[in-house]
Order: C-alpha cells, then sequence, then structure tokens
C-alpha cells in the first residue's frame, strides 16, 4: 500500500517526511496498546457489517493485519492505527487481548493518506464522510478537483458534487449522516442560502417525505419571485372584487387546514386568471 500510495500521488506535493524502507514484519500488538487514527474519515460503524466481520475472524482468524505505526517519542510501545479500524473494533467485540500488526514508521501525510485511500476503496463511506476525504487528501496533496478525480478513475463532476455537500449546514449533514435523506435530496437543497429559510423547509421535507424530484421542484417554486396579487382599481364591479375575495379565502382555508397550496394571480387582457396547485399526494405543513 506504501508504493501504492506513492504511485498515486506523486504528483502532488512533495512530502517532506521520509518514511523508513525496513523490512516489515507481522507483530502482535496489545489492544490497549493502539490508539484510533486521527485520520479515520469514516465517523459510523454499521453493527451488522461488524457483528459479521467479529464472526468471521472467530471462525477463521484475522487475514490480514491491521497496519499501525509508533507514537513519538521513541522508544515506545504505544502505536496509532494507521489502516484497520473495523478489524480493531471486530477484535475488542471477540475480547482478544492482542492483534496481529504491521508497524510501520510513517509521517503524518502517509498515515493519513493510507486511512483514507482504504475506506474510499472499499467504498464504505458515506456521502459526507467521502466528501470529507476528497477535501482531506486534495490539502494534503495540494491537488485540484481535476487532479483528484483523474487519481481516483473518477469524474470531475463526481468529486465536486460531494465536495459541494461539505457548504450545507449541520442540521443537513446530521440527516445525511444518519440516512434521513439521500445524497439527492441534500443536493438539491444546495440552492437554498438562508440557513433560516433553509431549516424550515428542511423540516417540511421530512415530514412530507418528499421525493427527490418533488424537492427539487419545490425548491426551485421557492426561490422564484412572487406573482404579484391582483391589484384592482375603483372601476372594479363589486361582484368581481368579492368573487377575488372569495377564492382567496377558499385557498387560506385550504391552508390553514395544514395543505401546502401554491397560486398564482394574473391579470391577462379579457380575464383574471388564478393558477391553484395542489400536490397529487398532499404533504402536510410544518406546524
Amino acid at each position: 500500500m506504501r508504493d501504492y500510495v506513492a504511485r498515486f500521488f506523486g504528483g502532488g506535493k512533495p512530502s517532506e517526511e521520509r518514511v523508513s524502507q525496513e523490512k516489515e514484519k507481522v507483530e502482535r500488538i496489545p489492544l490497549d496498546h493502539i490508539h484510533p487514527n486521527r485520520y479515520q474519515p469514516r465517523r459510523a460503524f454499521e453493527p451488522e457489517p461488524l457483528d459479521e466481520l467479529a464472526r468471521s475472524m472467530a471462525n477463521f482468524g484475522l487475514l490480514q493485519p491491521v497496519i499501525v505505526r509508533p507514537l513519538t517519542p521513541a522508544p515506545s510501545d504505544e502505536y496509532e492505527l494507521v489502516a484497520g479500524e473495523r478489524r480493531l473494533r471486530a477484535a475488542k467485540m471477540l475480547g482478544w487481548t492482542d492483534i496481529p500488526a504491521i508497524v510501520r514508521k510513517m509521517g503524518d501525510i502517509e498515515a493519513a493518506s493510507l486511512a483514507l485511500i482504504e475506506n474510499l476503496q472499499r467504498e464504505s463511506l458515506n456521502p459526507l464522510e467521502e466528501a470529507e476525504a476528497y477535501s482531506e487528501l486534495m490539502r494534503l496533496y495540494d491537488l485540484t478537483q481535476e487532479a483528484l478525480a483523474q487519481r481516483l478513475g473518477k469524474g470531475q463532476s463526481t468529486i465536486a458534487n460531494k465536495l459541494r455537500l461539505l457548504q450545507l449546514p449541520d442540521f443537513v449533514k446530521q440527516g445525511l449522516a444518519e440516512r434521513k435523506i439521500t445524497e439527492r435530496h441534500a443536493r438539491a437543497l444546495l440552492p437554498l442560502k438562508d440557513d433560516a429559510r433553509l431549516a424550515a423547509f428542511y423540516v417540511d421535507m421530512l415530514k412530507g417525505g418528499w421525493t427527490v424530484k418533488e424537492t427539487e421542484k419545490r425548491v426551485q417554486r421557492l426561490l422564484e419571485p412572487k406573482a404579484k396579487k391582483l391589484r384592482f382599481g375603483k372601476a372594479i364591479p363589486r361582484d368581481l372584487r368579492l368573487a377575488v375575495n372569495t377564492i382567496r379565502q377558499s385557498v387560506h382555508m385550504v391552508e390553514e387546514s395544514g395543505l401546502i397550496v401554491d397560486m398564482e394571480e394574473n391579470d391577462e387582457e379579457d380575464y383574471y386568471v388564478f393558477t391553484i396547485r395542489l400536490p397529487k399526494r398532499p404533504q402536510q405543513k410544518r406546524s
């Protein structure tokens, strides 16, 4: 993996830290001597896959050692995990006291790269964690989106769309991380720049269970300039005024019942036009 990282990011900013080329060997290291990886991009670990891994390790042992690096100052019998977070967690679940590990002397940049790339290759990150991993790799190696996309074998638009998720406010990020919304739902919210407006819209979206397409349409409609209400001069007959007010009051009553109503008023040459839109699957307004 070390050679892979060097080849992978060879075009980025040269590292000022040189790693040891000593021959690697597998050691058994006590679990309580291994500290968490500060560069671990994954924040959430699904319990079911972790249980499956633990059962496999119980039956067949650990097929691939974890990778650790010595903590400074040396000499020290304390280590930081570089790769193998799930294996380490599974070992703790099984009550193991130690775990097979490869000890590597490496600097911060290589340690971060190994952790990030391992998770990206496994495709086990949620969209937000993936975005944070891309952002960190770009920072570590001074890469553009295009350069990172080339090294990962992905389209630049894929990288750009993931990175845009980092612009969302924390409550939307949390919903995405907890799978309350999909990545496409989250991207649909990006045009809403006002946090207060977005918060109200977000609550309505969750309560209504809107599809991505419906969310996109509602965002677009919210951002469109509101049509002005019709203004009537004194020459307008009283009966017509009464009819218009009755329409408005009826729409208001429907809105008061909790449904979302979209109404536009337009003054055309021969008619006053009222366009009223109700969703086929009515959505409840935020209480």
